[in-house]
């Protein structure tokens, strides 16, 4: 059977859910004025940062203006974070539909694996389009183009990062998977996010950049697979990743979903065999 025959349902689903979150407008407007109002929250915050005479050390690892970049890059990736799982996986778990999934003549895996991409996705492209309207555009035309979102270090980054991105939300759907199966597994999904979430938002580096925590911890921050989500994207955006160093960077992303994904199907294979369903 070819390739596309097999890929064709997962990808059916991918973009039946993606069209489907779409939908969802006003929500994503009214997330990314949140966003935004956060964002400049913490912009400000980082200009206070750099204004004082102890940062001296840190400003030398990210200057004041990719700190403030990173902070729009953050927002505009911050439902890429999988601090969550699919709240349709949740539902099906909830009411015992979860049972439909396991007589379709496809994979389990790869059918939840599609939806969850395909919700992250739709989520991640509106709000990142309007955060670099809001911050790289309307900003410098505001007035205050020291508080915008600057341009990749060279053309190359940018690519690496756009590569980096898409990895990104290839780990993040990873580690949805690993919540929805644990959600499966619980019968619930709020007390795994609750515990997800703070891990999640610290050391994907979203609440505060990797790069100005104390030098020791950098190497096991970097190599940790939350590091992949908006750490090493930003990295490779501002340049400070290039050649054989970006190349490894992407290569640790792709280490991360593949042990993910194994561990992911192994522990759905587990859960679905012992998994009763209840009801009528």
């Amino acid at each position: 059977m070819q390739l596309r025959t097999l890929a064709r349902p997962y990808v059916a689903a991918f973009a039946s859910r993606f069209l489907q979150m779409l939908q969802y407008r006003t929500a994503a407007l009214a997330g990314f004025a949140t966003q935004c109002w956060w964002g400049g929250i913490k912009v400000m915050v980082f200009a206070a940062f750099y204004g004082g005479t102890a940062i001296a050390g840190a400003s030398s690892t990210m200057s004041l203006a990719q700190a403030i970049t990173y902070t729009w890059l953050a927002q505009g990736l911050l439902v890429l974070m999988p601090w969550l799982g699919d709240p349709e996986v949740a539902q099906a778990v909830r009411t015992g539909a979860v049972a439909y999934d396991r007589l379709r003549p496809v994979d389990a895996y790869g059918l939840w694996f599609a939806r969850s991409a395909g919700w992250i996705a739709a989520r991640v492209l509106p709000r990142m389009a309007l955060m670099a309207a809001f911050a790289a555009v309307a900003l410098p035309l505001m007035g205050l183009g020291e508080w915008a979102w600057q341009l990749p270090a060279s053309g190359a980054a940018g690519l690496a990062f756009l590569l980096s991105t898409m990895l990104a939300l290839l780990l993040s759907a990873s580690m949805v998977m690993l919540l929805n199966v644990a959600a499966t597994a619980a019968l619930n999904e709020r007390g795994i996010s609750a515990v997800a979430t703070p891990v999640v938002i610290v050391l994907s580096g979203n609440l505060l950049p990797l790069g100005l925590l104390p030098d020791a911890w950098q190497t096991a921050l970097l190599i940790q697979p939350l590091a992949g989500l908006m750490d090493i994207p930003a990295r490779l955006y501002f340049g400070q990743l290039g050649g054989w160093h970006a190349v490894t960077a992407l290569g640790l992303q792709c280490f991360w979903i593949v042990v993910l994904v194994a561990a992911g199907r192994l522990a759905m294979g587990r859960t679905m065999r012992s998994l009763q369903i209840q009801g009528g």
